[in-house]
């Protein structure tokens, strides 16, 4: 019959006797035959030296090396408009360059240089601002410029003026990029009461996406469409008096242009459908 005895005699004969360990203290694990005249050997306590107390609750610093990513980090906006900014300057301050200087106050507060600000709805970044003055530099594209309004700006203009959304921030509105998807030319002012009712025509590819009851932003401010009257490319919302006080399309004309952004869910529900997602599902 055989047994597993655990003793701390070698495990087997060293290759080299002159280098082998004096009592060596290895546990032998395998079966081995009995053997009634092996004199067993008392285990002897294995002692540890613990490791300091201060190595076991911390941990030495690391230093790591900062890197800059080249990825941008992507606004998001409520469409509920901060302050009225001012425009004290806007045109090419290089060969190459268009620049646009806003007058403002809230904006200011907490600024820094790469900050995205929406202006009338457009995502711009922070080139360069004066506390004292009060005023703030963004840079605008050659693309901005082609796709928004804010080219019809002037010195003196008015501009809706919101900073980019915080974790802590609530959602007044609606999710708004600040990209903006086209422009619309405000086609009827009409006055109810203290609101102001505000129709505006835009192209067959954007109309698309409004709905009724669905958000819009316009020129920044994030609104909802009352009506949408197709055969007209048009779509209507309504203004309240505070909304009129305190952004900036009231004060626009008719025939003058705005900033249309639409909602971002309704081109993601397209992109879906088009890609075959509900067959997809169909089919699983």
């Amino acid at each position: 019959m055989s047994t597993i005895s655990f003793s701390f005699a070698s495990l087997s004969k060293p290759i080299n006797p002159s280098i082998a360990p004096q009592n060596s203290t290895i546990f032998n694990l395998l079966a081995t035959p009995w053997n009634p005249q092996l004199r067993r050997v008392s285990p002897q306590p294995l002692l540890l030296k613990s490791p300091p107390i201060s190595h076991l609750f911390i941990r030495p610093l690391q230093t790591h090396q900062c890197r800059t990513s080249s990825t941008p980090i992507t606004s998001l906006f409520t469409g509920i408009v901060e302050e009225l900014g001012q425009i004290k300057q806007l045109g090419y301050y290089k060969p190459d360059s268009f620049t646009m200087r806003i007058q403002a106050k809230l904006i200011l507060e907490d600024i820094n240089l790469g900050d995205s600000i929406s202006v009338n709805g457009t995502c711009l970044t922070v080139t360069d601002f004066d506390i004292q003055l009060s005023e703030l530099s963004l840079g605008l594209a050659p693309e901005t410029l082609r796709k928004t309004s804010l080219i019809e700006l002037e010195r003196g203009s008015l501009v809706n003026l919101e900073r980019a959304l915080k974790p802590s921030t609530r959602m007044g509105g609606h999710f708004v990029q600040g990209h903006v998807d086209g422009t619309g030319e405000i086609v009827e002012l009409k006055p109810e009461g203290d609101s102001l009712w505000v129709k505006v025509k835009t192209a067959k590819e954007l109309l698309r996406y409004i709905v009724p009851k669905g958000f819009i932003a316009v020129d920044g401010t994030s609104l909802t469409v009352v009506d949408v009257f197709d055969e007209e490319l048009c779509f209507n919302f309504m203004l309240v008096a505070y909304t009129q006080q305190n952004v900036v399309i009231p004060m626009k004309k008719v025939g003058q242009k705005v900033n249309l952004e639409v909602d971002i869910l309704g081109k993601h529900v397209e992109r879906l459908l088009s890609n075959g997602f509900v067959d997809a599902i169909k089919s699983s």
